[in-house]
């Protein structure tokens, strides 16, 4: 387990203790298993014994508040609305969630931070700020930053302030006649393209701003600040901006199918339609840092299947060496959090999902997010995995960290396998 995740679990147990306390698979991976010729060798679905279990973390199922259309967008929850989960959670401040949002009040001032760097993204984050206090949201901010008008374009959140009031770029734009917030719930609407920065307060524009500066940022984290005064976030969604399509919708372009393979891969009704396995159809391109969003539809109960990523070129002897986000929407016993073979957005072998999000038979979206070693995967928007490889390097995923780029692929994974793709769209991240 990471520094950053154990301390979102001891901030986590200080101000949770009135949710119900239900287990959650751990994040850190399993023993390593033999070496396996290829992930499909069994029809039947492979079940992996748990190391010994990390201390459980409070889990009430939110829903984000995203519609089917913005899922399908690409639209994302950083904030799950009970957890502190996936974020890197500084210990001098007591962020903590009360009544569903992110919420600082006390100790020294701070940023909780995204542990990924992003940089053409539209974020959209609700707010409040007690009356005379001081906060922003920053964006594309670098490791350590101390100087907002180089390190960050921290978008501040302070009625008060001297130079730089509420919706100003602190040292780089100052906005004005935007009205007062403090007391009250808002809304920001960020959009961060390139050199150009636009927001909207409650729908209204108040910054239309191209960064032609030396201090011009491209990517960086995102971090919620507490500076002084009771802050709260909620509803904090993100969507990466100009992503490429993976499959066109209309044939197999761009993808082959690994050789020696059982399953069929074809076009149907502009959706790519898998039945019968083993097999893989991967992409020709390779991709190392990446957010992948994918659409997806099991047709049948418990349809096992993944998608591949950094994978080696597949070959008929090895057609499957890479990292895999799972697919896999059955649980046990009734318990969403007791999924039965990882679960869907599981980086299977490595870390279980969290949540059992979606259902057979229905589209769900999955999002995956891989920057270096680090690893978060989204059902339906809601985050299920936070995991960082912290093995030892080795060109096999299988055996070991691998940073390089790969392949992604999208498995057949046995004679029962029945599955449709409708859109895969890859954003590119520049590495961490």
């Amino acid at each position: 387990m990471t520094t950053s995740l154990k301390a979102s679990i001891r901030a986590i147990y200080v101000s949770t203790l009135t949710f119900a306390m239900v287990g959650c698979p751990s994040t850190q991976p399993p023993a390593e298993e033999m070496p396996l010729p290829t992930e499909t060798t069994s029809t039947q679905p492979t079940t992996e014994v748990a190391a010994d279990p990390e201390p459980v973390v409070p889990l009430n199922f939110v829903k984000p508040n995203l519609s089917d259309e913005e899922l399908r967008d690409g639209w994302i929850s950083l904030f799950d609305g009970t957890t502190l989960f996936g974020w890197d959670v500084p210990s001098e401040t007591n962020w903590h969630v009360e009544d569903g949002a992110v919420v600082a009040d006390s100790g020294e001032r701070s940023l909780l931070l995204t542990p990924f760097v992003f940089d053409d993204f539209q974020l959209r984050c609700d707010f409040h700020l007690a009356a005379g206090g001081n906060s922003g949201v920053f964006l594309r901010t670098a490791e350590g930053a101390s100087n907002p008008a180089k390190d960050t374009y921290e978008l501040n959140i302070c009625d008060s302030h001297k130079s730089h009031k509420t919706g100003s770029l602190v040292g780089r734009h100052v906005a004005e006649n935007v009205p007062a917030v403090e007391g009250d719930w808002h809304t920001f609407d960020i959009r961060c393209e390139a050199s150009h920065i636009t927001v909207k307060l409650d729908g209204q524009k108040i910054v239309d701003f191209t960064d032609e500066s030396d201090a011009q940022r491209l990517s960086g984290r995102i971090g919620l600040q507490m500076n002084s005064g009771r802050v709260a976030f909620r509803n904090v969604f993100l969507r990466p901006l100009n992503g490429k399509p993976l499959f066109n919708g209309t044939d197999l372009t761009g993808l082959r199918e690994v050789p020696g393979g059982k399953s069929t891969f074809e076009v149907k009704d502009g959706a790519i339609h898998v039945a019968n396995g083993p097999g893989f159809l991967e992409t020709e391109d390779t991709f190392a840092d990446f957010i992948l969003h994918v659409d997806a539809r099991t047709n049948g109960e418990a349809l096992n299947s993944g998608v591949f990523f950094r994978a080696m070129t597949g070959t008929e002897q090895a057609p499957s060496h890479g990292y895999e986000m799972q697919i896999q929407n059955g649980y046990t016993d009734g318990d969403r959090t007791k999924p039965a073979d990882s679960g869907s957005g599981a980086i299977f072998r490595r870390a279980a999902a969290r949540y059992v999000v979606a259902n057979d038979n229905e589209w769900m979206v999955e999002t995956l997010i891989a920057q270096g070693d680090r690893f978060a995967t989204f059902v339906n928007g809601y985050q299920v995995v936070d995991w960082q490889d912290d093995r030892e390097p080795d060109e096999n995923p299988r055996r070991g960290r691998r940073l390089q780029a790969g392949h992604i692929s999208l498995q057949g994974h046995d004679p029962t396998t029945n599955l449709d793709f409708r859109a895969l769209q890859i954003h590119e991240l520049t590495s961490k």
